[in-house]
């Protein structure tokens, strides 16, 4: 029987830390190239993926106490569930909505720069705050499906924001990431200045699910991801088209909602 040695151990444990060495090495050769600057004003930073303190201050996190269906703040809190009176009045047809944040200041920016100036680097940052925003709903989830874009804007911005948002939340949770089973029929017109009604129409039957894939919605708990929730139109279209295809139940995670405090267009 060959005898394990001293030396032997200190050989195995030089081997299992060389990887770690080299990604050490390379990572501090990668700052030298492209240092870390914070994502939404370029000030230096000492990592990469974050925000400086000033633009951190900016983010207008929703926190509890909010309302659990909407994820709407809400100004006091009651110490149990809680369901504002905009969700009494007209209840969604989706479960819950969470959101990181309000759709202004520096939220506003990382948004913006992903869904229009290609800044694919913001993902990572987003993907962790969706997952600590949406931790309730991750609890429930067995897939996570993006809202889906018209193939003509598919085409135009070469990718989908919703799609990058979704597999990120996919990725750090292990979760199921099912892009195809949610399709927009036809493209509709952009929903800037548009008022609610209007929205509504503007995405009515603009969803499916197609056929192929009703097998995989049918029982299933749903997680839908967008990057911003402004009337829930959109929202409310999606979970409709997949609650008729059998859908357990549809809850929605989004990084940035768009509340009293935050009222602009997306």
């Amino acid at each position: 029987m060959t005898e394990w040695s001293a030396d032997d151990s200190e050989n195995s444990r030089g081997i299992r830390a060389a990887p770690r060495l080299v990604h050490r090495a390379l990572q501090a050769v990668s700052d030298l190239i492209m240092p870390p600057v914070c994502l939404v004003c370029r000030e230096p930073l000492g990592d990469h993926d974050a925000l400086c303190p000033p633009c951190w201050r900016g983010v207008e996190f929703i926190r509890p106490p909010l309302c659990d269906r909407l994820g709407m703040p809400l100004p006091f809190d009651t110490g149990g569930v809680m369901v504002s009176a905009a969700a009494l009045a007209a209840s969604p047809p989706y479960d819950r909505a969470r959101a990181v944040a309000a759709h202004a200041g520096a939220v506003r920016t990382l948004v913006h720069a992903l869904k229009f100036h290609d800044r694919h680097d913001v993902r990572r940052l987003l993907g962790r705050w969706l997952v600590e925003a949406g931790r309730e709903l991750l609890l429930d989830t067995e897939i996570v499906v993006p809202v889906p874009l018209s193939r003509r804007r598919l085409l135009a911005r070469r990718f989908n924001q919703a799609a990058i948002l979704a597999r990120e939340v996919a990725r750090l949770t292990g979760i199921g990431y099912e892009p195809q089973v949610l399709e927009r029929k036809r493209a509709t017109p952009s929903q800037v200045g548009l008022s609610r009604l209007q929205r509504q129409r503007n995405v009515a039957g603009a969803f499916a699910v197609p056929p192929r894939c009703r097998q995989r919605v049918t029982g299933r708990r749903i997680l839908l991801v967008d990057d911003v929730i402004t009337t829930g139109s959109t929202a409310s279209a999606c979970a409709r088209v997949l609650r008729r295809a059998g859908a357990e139940r549809v809850d929605v995670l989004v990084v940035a909602m768009v509340t009293d405090r935050a009222l602009v267009p997306s």
